[in-house]
Parts: C-alpha cells; sequence; structure tokens
C-alpha cells in the first residue's frame, strides 16, 4: 500500500532522507522521489509541495550545490550534489536521529 510523507513525519526527517540519497551521485528532484519511494518499498512517496521546499532549504543552507541540465528523457532538470557542508550535516544528524529511533524503541518495547 503506497503512503505520502506523513505530514507529522519528524522535523528534520525529510532533510535526512534527501541528504542520504545524494551521497551516490547527483541527481534531480523527481530522481530523489522516486529513490526514496523504492528503498522505502512504496511507504514513503514525497510530493512536489514537500520535496522542493525541503531541497531549497538545503540549498540555502550550504548542504547541497544546483546546476541545471539535461534530464534522462532530455528535460532540462535541476541536479542536487551533496556539498561538503551536507556530508558534515548528514553525518551529525543520522546520529542524532539514531539515538532518538532508540530511545522511542526502548518506550514502545518498555512501556
Amino acid at each position: 500500500m503506497a503512503r505520502s510523507v506523513p505530514p507529522d513525519l519528524l522535523p528534520g526527517t525529510l532533510d535526512l532522507l534527501v541528504l542520504r540519497i545524494l551521497t551516490r551521485e547527483p541527481m534531480h528532484g523527481y530522481g530523489i522521489a522516486q529513490r526514496l519511494k523504492l528503498l522505502s518499498h512504496d511507504v514513503l512517496q514525497v510530493g512536489e509541495s514537500s520535496l522542493y521546499p525541503a531541497l531549497q532549504r538545503l540549498l540555502l543552507n550550504g548542504y547541497v550545490d544546483a546546476e541545471w541540465g539535461p534530464s534522462e528523457n532530455n528535460r532540462r532538470a535541476r541536479y542536487y550534489t551533496l556539498t561538503k557542508a551536507g556530508r558534515k550535516y548528514l553525518a551529525a544528524e543520522r546520529d542524532e536521529f539514531n539515538v532518538l529511533i532508540a530511545a522511542i524503541q526502548r518506550v514502545l518495547e518498555t512501556a
């Protein structure tokens, strides 16, 4: 069953997921959305109204760079690349996220 990214997704989670996806290669927004859908086995489907503001936020914070280029179907697309600052931010946020997930898991198992 396909779902869209829930509005109550932990703040910053979409940014974290986008940065992680960009560690492999530069991608355009549609490619990022498709990769997220694929890797989550169709559980997470992010729409343009969530993805593009996240990409803009990451761009403004210096965590990604962007440049225009042709897509696979020869259309003009903006490709996003992870920056050095983005890699550092991703590492820090991933550690913090793992602590949070472990705490939630402990509560779910012991409450």
